[in-house]
């Protein structure tokens, strides 16, 4: 049991700048694709129900897709400073 919670603790849960702006377009591209299969289908069959239908699993898709931070959306983390202290900061804790 103590090994699956510490399996369950070293999931990543982040993601960079780079890939939140790439899973953003995905979603948009999937959204926007199965939208129009679904209104193109809809509409052949002349069944606005069916483009719903469409439509709702390409929001499924879209969130499968992008919402867990999946390594593709971690290939560029930040690199952050290391703090710099300051020496008049120091001089003023030492007295």
């Amino acid at each position: 049991m103590k090994d699956w919670i510490e399996y369950f603790k070293n999931i990543p849960t982040h993601m960079d700048y780079d890939g939140q702006a790439r899973a953003e377009k995905l979603s948009r591209v999937i959204i926007t694709l199965f939208g129009v299969v679904g209104l193109v289908w809809g509409y052949a069959i002349q069944q606005f129900s069916q483009t719903i239908y469409i439509l709702g699993a390409g929001f499924v898709m879209a969130a499968i897709i992008t919402v867990p931070p999946w390594p593709m959306y971690r290939r560029k983390p930040l690199e952050w400073q290391k703090p710099q202290v300051d020496s008049s900061a120091k001089a003023k804790k030492k007295k």
